[in-house]
């Protein structure tokens, strides 16, 4: 993974992003010499946000799962009808 400082990403800002497109590598921003943000390409943080959204989905039915939050098929039925016609 590349790191560059946040001064080179001031003054090479269409370099990087370049880079960023054509190897859809993250880039590591730091600052004073900690890392401060990544900088990823559109499609790759776009498809972070759809497996974080699946995880957070399957995180919310263990959890209703170990809380005993749980229907019959029949309750689930009656509660989905108006999405099931």
């Amino acid at each position: 993974m590349q790191t560059e400082i946040v001064t080179t990403l001031k003054r090479q800002a269409t370099r990087i992003l370049a880079d960023v497109k054509q190897s859809r590598e993250p880039v590591l921003i730091t600052e004073h010499g900690k890392p401060s943000a990544y900088l990823v390409d559109v499609q790759s943080f776009e498809m972070m946000q759809k497996r974080m959204r699946i995880l957070d989905g399957i995180a919310k039915g263990e959890r209703a799962i170990l809380e005993k939050n749980l229907f019959t098929q029949d309750e689930a039925k009656t509660k989905m009808k108006k999405w099931l016609k």
